[in-house]
C-alpha cells in the first residue's frame, strides 16, 4: 500500500510532525434533498389551442407553447442543481450533482485549478503504533473534521495526529474502520470550519480520464501529481492484518497472482480498484484521486513497486484506488463504529 512507514528512531526528526460546526452523531441520518423548485403555471400555458382565426394567432400560439416549453425544463433544471448536498451524520457531506462548482470556471479541467481547490480538503497523518510509526493521507468529509482514510493508515495505532494544509495540528479518534474494503473513518477533536472535499460517482469514470492525486508521500504534505484512469474494476488484494507495513514504505497487497510491497500474510480480503498512472509513493495511501471538476473519485491505497524492497520503491505508474462511491456506501457503518 502506499502508506510511509518508520520505526522509531529510524528516520531524523523533520521538526515538530504534530502540528495541531456540525454536531457529530453515531448512527447515520438518511439523506434529505431539499424539493425542487414549484412549477406555477403560467398565462401562458393557459391559452388554449383553440382553432386558428389568423396568421398572428397562430404566431402567438407557437410562441407560447416554446416559452411554456421552456419553463418545465427550467424547473426541472433547477431541481437538479439541489443534488450535490446529502445530509448524514453529524456533518454535510457534499456530493456531486448537476452544478457542481467546486474549480472555479476559469480553471476547470486544469491540474493547478484541481489543486488549489481540493488541496485544503486533504490532510497528513500520523499514526503511532507498538512499532513505530506510519505516515499517511486522508480526505475531510464534513466541516467538523470527519475524515476517510486506509484502515491500513490507521490499523493498531494508539494516537493519531493529524495535519491540516495550513500547518494545524489536530488529534484524532478512530470512528470506524473497515478492514475488508481498506477504508477507515477518523474524526479530529475539536475542529470547525473546515474545507470539505466533493464526493464525485466513481460508476462515470471512463478509462482515460484525466485525474489527479494529492496526498503526503514520504511526508511532503500536500504533493500533487496527475496522470489519467488507466483500468476498471481491478482485484486488489490487501493484508487485514495488522502490523504488516514493511520498514521504509509500502504496504503489502497481491495483483494478478502476485505479491508486491512484501508478504500479505494469510488474512486477506480483495476490492475492486481504479487503475492510474499517476504517481503514488508511500505515503500517498488514504489521500485523493480527483477528477478535473475538483470531486472525490477515489482514495488512493496501494501502489506497485517493481524494487526489491519496499524501500527502495517508487512509483512505475501503477497505483490503485477504492472507488469513491464504494467510500460512500460504507460511510454508515463507519460512523456506527464498525469495527471489521
Amino acid at each position: 500500500m502506499t502508506e510511509s512507514f518508520r520505526r522509531d528512531g529510524e528516520y531524523e526528526n523533520h521538526g515538530n510532525p504534530y502540528q495541531g460546526g456540525h454536531q457529530h452523531a453515531s448512527s447515520p441520518v438518511d439523506p434529505q434533498w431539499p424539493p425542487p423548485p414549484a412549477h406555477q403555471p403560467t398565462a401562458l400555458q393557459a391559452e388554449p389551442f383553440a382553432a386558428p382565426r389568423g396568421r398572428g394567432k397562430r404566431t402567438r400560439g407557437s410562441v407560447a407553447l416554446l416559452a411554456a416549453v421552456a419553463i418545465v425544463a427550467a424547473a426541472v433544471g433547477g431541481g437538479t442543481a439541489y443534488g450535490f448536498q446529502e445530509l448524514a451524520g453529524g456533518g454535510t457531506v457534499a456530493s456531486a450533482g448537476t452544478g457542481t462548482n467546486v474549480v472555479p470556471s476559469s480553471q476547470r479541467g486544469t491540474v493547478a485549478g484541481v489543486a488549489k481547490a481540493v488541496s485544503p480538503s486533504i490532510v497528513e497523518i500520523s499514526a503511532a503504533t507498538n512499532a513505530g510509526s506510519s505516515t499517511g493521507s486522508g480526505v475531510i468529509i464534513t466541516g467538523d473534521g470527519e475524515i476517510v482514510t486506509n484502515n491500513h493508515v490507521v490499523s493498531g495505532a494508539s494516537q493519531v495526529k493529524v495535519t491540516t494544509s495550513d500547518g494545524k495540528e489536530y488529534t484524532a479518534q478512530v470512528v470506524g474502520t473497515d478492514s475488508s474494503k481498506d477504508l477507515a473513518l477518523i474524526k479530529l477533536d475539536d475542529a470547525a470550519g473546515l474545507k470539505a472535499a466533493t464526493l464525485g460517482d466513481s460508476d462515470g469514470v471512463q478509462v482515460g480520464d484525466e485525474v489527479v492525486a494529492i496526498g503526503s508521500p514520504e511526508g511532503l504534505t500536500g504533493t500533487v501529481t496527475s496522470g489519467i484512469v488507466s483500468a476498471l474494476d481491478r482485484d486488489v488484494t490487501v493484508s487485514t492484518e495488522e502490523g504488516r507495513q514493511q520498514p521504509g514504505g509500502g504496504w503489502p497487497f497481491e495483483f494478478d497472482g502476485r505479491e508486491f510491497n512484501g508478504d500479505t500474510g494469510s488474512s486477506t480480503t480483495t476490492y475492486k480498484a481504479l487503475q492510474t498512472d499517476a504517481s503514488l509513493n508511500p505515503g500517498n495511501s488514504g489521500g485523493a484521486l480527483i477528477d478535473m471538476n475538483g470531486d472525490i473519485i477515489g482514495i488512493n491505497s496501494a501502489m506497485y513497486s517493481a524494487a526489491g524492497s519496499s524501500s527502495d520503491a517508487g512509483s512505475v505508474g501503477l497505483g490503485f484506488a477504492i472507488p469513491v462511491n464504494t467510500v460512500k456506501a460504507d460511510l454508515a457503518e463507519l460512523r456506527a463504529g464498525a469495527t471489521d
